[in-house]
């Protein structure tokens, strides 16, 4: 598991990708922070600012998830791997950790460098900040994971791309969907599976155990039906 976790690592830094995607990351972010804190000064919302920062997830997520498994398709390279001495959980994982080292690592970074002049200059309410900082990792958790499922169901990276932008962004506006549909019984499955209605409790600043079990759900059950692709896969 480590060793692939490793190799996942120098994959992302030895070629364009994860060069690509932190220049991109800072960038966007750097933008998005100038406009709604310097830019609007007192009335500076964090919650306004991280949630921008989840709907860059749609571009950002796709960039290094759409390799993580359709690459070993294309290029064959799949029948190594699940012919490892290690299980598909193990593989699974390895890789979703990958993939959230990056995530993770760059968003913890800025998110501390942003905190800085905001303490400097201001008051900012820690617990707020801290809140919204938890409730982006926990959902680019959720999102890596559906990218890694999606990558394993073809060996075109195009595809593997295009299929996750389009369940992130359902996941992301599953409540704005919501408010045009009628029939009930679809209305709640849309509230079910909203990402950004849970996301509302950490703005102010509380942990919400609820929320905390979805995102972690939601990971969870898109990295087990990435492992029984797998299976599936290995027993063809």
């Amino acid at each position: 598991m480590i060793a692939i976790y490793k190799r996942e690592m120098r994959y992302f830094f030895t070629g364009p990708v994860g060069y690509v995607f932190v220049a991109i990351f800072f960038a966007v972010s750097a933008a998005i922070f100038m406009s709604f804190t310097i830019q609007k000064g007192a009335d500076a919302s964090f919650s306004e600012y991280f949630t921008y920062m989840i709907i860059l997830c749609v571009i950002e997520i796709p960039l290094i998830t759409m390799k993580l498994m359709s690459e070993e398709i294309k290029m064959k390279t799949d029948q190594l791997i699940l012919t490892a001495p290690v299980s598909l959980v193990g593989i699974v994982v390895a890789k979703f950790l990958a993939a959230y080292t990056l995530f993770g690592g760059s968003f913890v970074i800025s998110s501390i460098i942003y905190y800085i002049p905001l303490s400097l200059y201001g008051t900012p309410e820690v617990a707020t900040y801290l809140g919204c900082v938890i409730a982006v990792l926990l959902i680019g958790a959720a999102f890596i994971a559906v990218g890694e499922f999606i990558s394993s169901l073809t060996e075109n990276q195009f595809l593997a791309a295009f299929g996750t932008i389009a369940v992130i962004l359902l996941l992301i506006f599953a409540q704005v969907i919501n408010s045009y549909i009628n029939v009930e019984f679809i209305r709640r499955i849309f509230s079910a599976v909203s990402v950004l209605s849970r996301y509302t409790y950490f703005t102010y600043g509380m942990f919400d155990w609820a929320a905390f079990a979805y995102y972690i759900s939601l990971s969870t059950a898109f990295l087990f039906l990435t492992v029984r692709v797998l299976e599936k896969r290995r027993w063809s």
